[in-house]
């Protein structure tokens, strides 16, 4: 029968209660910093560089509903219950809550960005971003994002209409030219698109989203040649629906006829250039 080693019996029985007691003393501390009043709450916002739907009252104003949580024990403060009261404004992305040393709320709020305006044929009209969630009109302010008007009302998501609608929204906001040019985007048949522009009066045949890049970068060159050689009013198609290529169709006056006191309107044939 083998002896006991007392020594490291000893030894064990110390590094045990040692460690018994680093757990009790870590319990009361966390015990004791719960029961520690809130001092205050810091919000933090990001996401979007260039509005700002949701500011810190508004947040301020979830997070204390129904009552304030300064002053109250830490411990009694829900903090998961709060972020997912605040990710219900259809304006946050993402919301994280944590405690810090100095007994505040540091409350991280990730905020949805719009990328387009949608005007629904029945006159409805909100905010999209690129995951394709929707985001209404906000009191604040208006943002300058481009504006796609007759988008079909369904109760099922056109989800590849949508997604030709942020692909046409990212290459306009990445172009100033194209941004300032370009008033609204009319949604047509077979999900095709017509731009309306801010200067001139012509239209711009867009078609499907097909080789949209390709089709923007020859919408600007067009304009490059055609203002300098014709001017802004000259044409009054602009096509880009031919690969390769500018159709623009240019309209000149209308023919009066006179028969019998009867006023009668030919047309004349249009003229077309190609770029």
């Amino acid at each position: 029968m083998k002896k006991l080693n007392w020594k490291n019996i000893f030894i064990l029985t110390a590094w045990a209660l040692a460690a018994l007691g680093v757990v009790v003393l870590l319990g009361a501390s966390i015990r004791q910093k719960n029961n520690r009043k809130l001092k205050g709450v810091v919000v933090e916002i990001r996401g979007a560089e260039k509005h700002m739907f949701i500011d810190e009252q508004d947040v301020l104003q979830l997070v204390n509903s129904p009552a304030p949580v300064t002053g109250r024990p830490m411990r009694a403060i829900p903090l998961r219950k709060l972020e997912s009261q605040v990710k219900q404004n259809p304006w946050v992305n993402n919301a994280e809550m944590f405690f810090n040393n100095q007994q505040v709320l540091q409350v991280s709020i990730v905020e949805r960005e719009p990328i387009a305006r949608i005007f629904e044929t029945s006159g409805q009209s909100y905010y999209i971003d690129t995951a394709m969630n929707r985001m209404p009109l906000s009191t604040k302010l208006t943002a300058r994002v481009p504006v796609f008007t007759g988008y079909p009302v369904s109760k099922i998501t056109d989800t590849t209409l949508l997604q030709s609608v942020i692909l046409l929204s990212r290459l306009m906001n990445a172009d100033s030219f194209l941004t300032a040019q370009i008033a609204q985007v009319d949604i047509v048949a077979n999900k095709k698109f017509e731009m309306i522009p801010v200067l001139g009066e012509h239209l711009i045949a867009f078609g499907d989203s097909s080789l949209a890049a390709d089709k923007l970068h020859r919408l600007k060159a067009f304009y490059q040649k055609a203002w300098l050689q014709h001017g802004i009013n000259t044409y009054k198609i602009i096509s880009l629906e031919y690969k390769g290529q500018v159709v623009a169709i240019k309209e000149t006056p209308k023919n009066v006829v006179e028969e019998n006191n009867i006023s009668i309107q030919i047309p004349l044939t249009s003229k077309r250039n190609t770029l």
